[in-house]
């Protein structure tokens, strides 16, 4: 979240850079008032608890003395503020909660070179490779036509057994899904460490990323144990250091997960669910990475370079987006898309989102760091990246590589994690 205290010396250039991505700004004020309120009860209650410290020093000095009425009355005195304080406190305590929620809310703010714009027709390619080869008519049919007549995906019977959305890659479809993750966390092995966290976390753990409150309706909950499922790595992970302050030194630490993941798509009417282009459930390597300030462009750049190399060598057409102010996730500051072109569904398919959120999630899990020169700790800079979402890496792959004879040309970088085929099934 925020650093409540901007709201208080620079309320205007806050609202002036939420602005910027095209939302309404009046829940600040109402922050801003808010914390006004809460210091001012605290403050309140600060006063009131030293004036009932005084005269709990005078009843005793009057009980010395044998002054029993003026410590009577003294103490009746102190009671009365006692009770005042407690008012205050209480309502300090409320207030603070109040401004919690809201605070929650907000979104944080876009990095100053992040591209301006309204939405997703106006962010910026920054590089396309591939993307003017001339594709052949047997490239030209959809994974989902191309899976059926292979036999390698089972829309069918995923549906019969959990519903629409859910998909069931079979015998060569499922090998190549697994190759495609091991390949990723191969390339992670020289500087991540693999980590397998949890499938399912607590609401704080949700809380931390910025996915709760805000995207609920997005999200699937198991209400009987007060738990959620993972809609991505980067949810457990951020979590990983919660409550901690690590050493300059120890920094920073990078993470590489492979996990499945679990999204309800509550917003995904009227859009394109057809094959593997949208799925409650889909596998997915996350890198992520606590860093300081200045190191965060660094492992910024590294995490696209990594999901770059993985899709120049599968031989897939992708281009790199920078994502625009109105096109910015809640809790990023600045984010690049990576998008592989699928000749059968003749789209661009995200499949990388690799952002950066500045303090915004160190502040909510409460993560922090010793400065190695200097006195007290600050914030971490958390940063993660899909490396990458397979599902639709699968689709673009069989697409791309699909031979006239209908069989999938296996690039030569997956083949060592197939027993050397050369072609699939």
């Amino acid at each position: 979240m925020l650093d409540v205290r901007t709201l208080r010396t620079e309320l205007d250039a806050v609202k002036a850079g939420l602005a910027r991505r095209r939302i309404d700004v009046s829940d600040l004020d109402r922050a801003a008032e808010l914390d006004a309120r809460q210091r001012a009860a605290l403050s309140e209650a600060e006063r009131l608890r030293a004036e009932v410290k005084r005269l709990s020093g005078e009843v005793g000095r009057a009980r010395k003395q044998g002054d029993a009425a003026t410590a009577e009355r003294l103490a009746a005195d102190s009671r009365a503020l006692g009770e005042q304080q407690a008012t205050r406190d209480a309502e300090a305590s409320a207030l603070a909660a109040e401004l919690r929620d809201v605070m929650l809310q907000i979104p944080n703010l876009p990095a100053d070179d992040a591209p301006d714009g309204a939405g997703p027709e106006e962010n910026v390619v920054l590089r396309t490779v591939g993307g003017d080869r001339t594709w052949a008519d047997h490239q030209r049919v959809p994974h989902w036509e191309i899976g059926e007549q292979l036999g390698i995906l089972d829309p069918e019977r995923a549906t019969r057994m959990s519903g629409s959305m859910f998909n069931m890659y079979r015998g060569a479809g499922a090998r190549l899904l697994r190759a495609l993750v091991q390949l990723s966390l191969d390339r992670a092995a020289d500087a991540w460490e693999e980590v397998r966290p949890p499938s399912v976390v607590r609401t704080d753990t949700m809380i931390s990323t910025g996915h709760l409150p805000k995207f609920a309706d997005d999200a699937y909950q198991v209400e009987r144990d007060e738990l959620w499922l993972i809609p991505t790595a980067e949810v457990p992970l951020t979590s990983m250091h919660a409550g901690e302050v690590l050493d300059e030194a120890e920094l920073p630490r990078r993470y590489a997960a492979y996990t499945p993941c679990f999204r309800r798509e509550a917003g995904s009417a009227g859009r394109d669910t057809r094959g593997l282009l949208r799925s409650h459930e889909f596998d997915k390597v996350e890198l992520m990475a606590f860093a300081t300030p200045a190191a965060a462009p660094a492992v910024h750049a590294d995490i696209v370079a990594r999901a770059e190399g993985i899709l120049a060598d599968l031989g897939l057409a992708y281009r790199v987006l920078d994502l625009c102010t109105g096109d910015l996730g809640f809790g990023n500051r600045r984010t690049f898309d990576l998008e592989a072109y699928a000749p059968g569904c003749d789209q661009w398919l995200e499949v990388s989102s690799v952002s950066w959120y500045g303090d915004f999630q160190a502040r909510r899990s409460n993560t922090r760091y010793r400065p190695a020169e200097g006195k007290g700790t600050e914030f971490l800079h958390t940063l993660n990246g899909s490396v990458l979402g397979w599902p639709r890496v699968w689709a673009a792959l069989v697409e791309t590589h699909r031979r006239p004879d209908g069989r999938i040309d296996v690039p030569e970088v997956l083949r060592p994690y197939l027993g050397g085929a050369e072609t699939l099934p």
